[in-house]
C-alpha cells in the first residue's frame, strides 16, 4: 500500500496540513514524515488502528506538540511560528479527555470559549452571550448550564466541552474522539452537529474517531494510519475498502454499501461467522 500525497482531492485550497512532520515523545517517534493537505470546508476524519499516531498527529496539528522535524502548517506558515492569539482565534481543539478546573459550572467553562476573542481590556459583549448560548442550545446542554462540570457523567461532559469548542467560533475545529463517552443516539447526534457545523458555517473540521463506519458516512475526506504513516486518503468509497481494513486494522471484512446512505459499511468476519459472502463487496482483490 503506498501512501498518497498531500494533494487535496476535492480541489479546494488547504489552510491547515503538514511537511514532512515527525512528532514523538522522549526517544520514541510516533509518527513520521506526514505530508497532508486538509482540504478546506470539509469534514475530514483519522482513522487507525490503536497508538498508531492519529492523536499525536492532530495534537501536532493544533500546536499542542512540537515537531522533531518538518512542519504543522497553518496559512502555509510554521504553526509554531505564528501568534498564540492568533492561532486560536483561528483553530480549535477539543482533545481527549479534558480536565475542567475545579468548582466551574457549565456556562462558565462554556464561555471561556470566547476568551481568545478579547484582549486584555477588553469587555464582554451581548454577543459573546448569544454565541454561548447559541452553543448550549446546539449541545442540548442548556439546562445544565448552572450545574456544576464535576457533577456531570461523562457523556453530559463531552457535549459541554464541544459546546465550549463552538464558542469559540473557529473556523477550524480539530477533535479527538469526540464521541467518547456517549451512547450510539448520542455519537450520530454529535456528528449530525458537527456536520451541520460544517455545511451551515463552512467550518473545516478534523475528527479522530475509532468507528470506521460512522467515520464512512460522515467524512468527505478519509486519512487512515498505520504506523504513524499515512497509507491512504481520499473519500470513503476510496479508504474503507477491504484492502484498506485488511492492511490499517488487520481486519478481514466484507465493505458493502450502507442501506441508509450508500456509504461504505465495514462487517469483520469473525471466526464465529455464518458467511463470508457478500453480494455487493467493495475494494476487494483476489
Amino acid at each position: 500500500m503506498t501512501a498518497t500525497t498531500s494533494r487535496t482531492t476535492s480541489g479546494r485550497g488547504s489552510r491547515l496540513g503538514t511537511r514532512q512532520l515527525t512528532l514523538g515523545y522522549d526517544d520514541r517517534v510516533v509518527v513520521s514524515d506526514v505530508d497532508l493537505a486538509v482540504p478546506d470546508g470539509e469534514v475530514t476524519v483519522i482513522v487507525g488502528a490503536n497508538a498508531c499516531g492519529k492523536s499525536t498527529l492532530l495534537r501536532g496539528m493544533a500546536r499542542l506538540l512540537r515537531p522533531r522535524s518538518g512542519a504543522a502548517l497553518l496559512d502555509g506558515q510554521d504553526i509554531h511560528r505564528l501568534p498564540t492569539r492568533h492561532v486560536a482565534q483561528t483553530l480549535g481543539l477539543l482533545p481527549q479527555n479534558p480536565i475542567a478546573p475545579e468548582g466551574v459550572t457549565v456556562v462558565d467553562l462554556v464561555s471561556r470559549g470566547r476568551h481568545p476573542h478579547h484582549g486584555p481590556f477588553s469587555r464582554w459583549t451581548a454577543e459573546d452571550d448569544r454565541i454561548v448560548a447559541e452553543a448550549l442550545a446546539l449541545t442540548d446542554t442548556t439546562a445544565l448550564a448552572a450545574r456544576f462540570v464535576d457533577e456531570l457523567s461523562g457523556g453530559q461532559r463531552q457535549r459541554v466541552w464541544i459546546a465550549m469548542a463552538l464558542a469559540q467560533g473557529t473556523e477550524l475545529l480539530l477533535l479527538d474522539e469526540p464521541t467518547t463517552y456517549l451512547d450510539l443516539a448520542h455519537q450520530v447526534e454529535m456528528l449530525d452537529l458537527l456536520r451541520d457545523l460544517n455545511t451551515q458555517r463552512g467550518t473545516t473540521i478534523v475528527m479522530v474517531l475509532h468507528e470506521l463506519n460512522l467515520a464512512a458516512r460522515y467524512a468527505d475526506h478519509v486519512i487512515a494510519m498505520k504506523d504513524g504513516r499515512v497509507v491512504q486518503q481520499g473519500t470513503a468509497r476510496e479508504v474503507v475498502t477491504v484492502d484498506v481494513v485488511r492492511d490499517v486494522f488487520g481486519l478481514q471484512s466484507q465493505v458493502v454499501p450502507c442501506p441508509v446512505t450508500g456509504t461504505p459499511m465495514v462487517v469483520p468476519i469473525g471466526r464465529t461467522s455464518c458467511s463470508t459472502t457478500s453480494p455487493h463487496p467493495i475494494g476487494a482483490t483476489a
